[in-house]
């Protein structure tokens, strides 16, 4: 019986790794936006995002950079199309004075509709919002140290009107809301004068 147990446990957790997707950046050309991704911003000014080498990544020797300044600067991944499942992102906040955050975006529907979780180390919280026409709406945040110039992990599941926000493997929001109900694409967001940078981009599959 354990024996089945323990075979049945093994046989979800390499499903689940098998419908997995990762994007380290690493065989992107240095200088240039990410290729298969639309890389732009929610509302007014110019987002810069820039694959670029550095020696602090989590997995060498590319990140993607956000160095620009916009009211939310947002990456898309354009070939997903994903309903019920997770993102999660390894992002470090390096610079700015307004904000130093960083995000993960689902079920989004472009750059101006969309889901998106962040974590902002000059707020030291974490925050989920959903995005309509532009307009950014916060619905639940939760105060926790986010350090600058340190690499974090953001994560959120999402299914059905359910999603669970996890940040440094440590549960961190809870919140249920049925505004986007459809599969849409996911991503990576900033906020302002964030100078941050991101690496091992993964999401499901299904």
């Amino acid at each position: 019986m354990k024996a089945s147990v323990f075979t049945m446990i093994v046989t979800i957790m390499a499903t689940v790794l098998a419908a997995a997707e990762k994007v380290s950046f690493d065989d992107m050309k240095a200088g240039m936006p990410p290729p298969g991704w639309t890389a732009t911003q929610t509302g007014s000014g110019t987002a810069k995002w820039s694959v670029e080498k550095d020696a602090s990544a989590p997995s060498k020797p590319n990140v993607l950079k956000q160095s620009g300044q916009a009211t939310f600067p947002v990456c898309i991944k354009n070939d997903t199309k994903i309903q019920d499942s997770f993102v999660e992102v390894k992002f470090k906040p390096v610079a700015g004075k307004e904000d130093q955050a960083g995000g993960v975006i689902w079920r989004a529907k472009d750059s101006d509709n969309y889901y998106i979780t962040r974590a902002n180390a000059l707020e030291g919280n974490a925050t989920i919002y959903h995005t309509i026409k532009g307009k950014r709406t916060e619905k639940k945040r939760t105060n926790m140290k986010v350090a600058s110039g340190e690499w974090h992990t953001l994560r959120v599941d999402f299914s059905g009107a359910h999603f669970t926000v996890m940040f440094d493997g440590k549960k961190a929001i809870e919140w249920d809301d049925d505004t986007f109900k459809n599969a849409g694409k996911v991503g990576v967001w900033t906020k302002a004068d964030s100078v941050t940078l991101f690496d091992d981009f993964t999401y499901g599959s299904k």
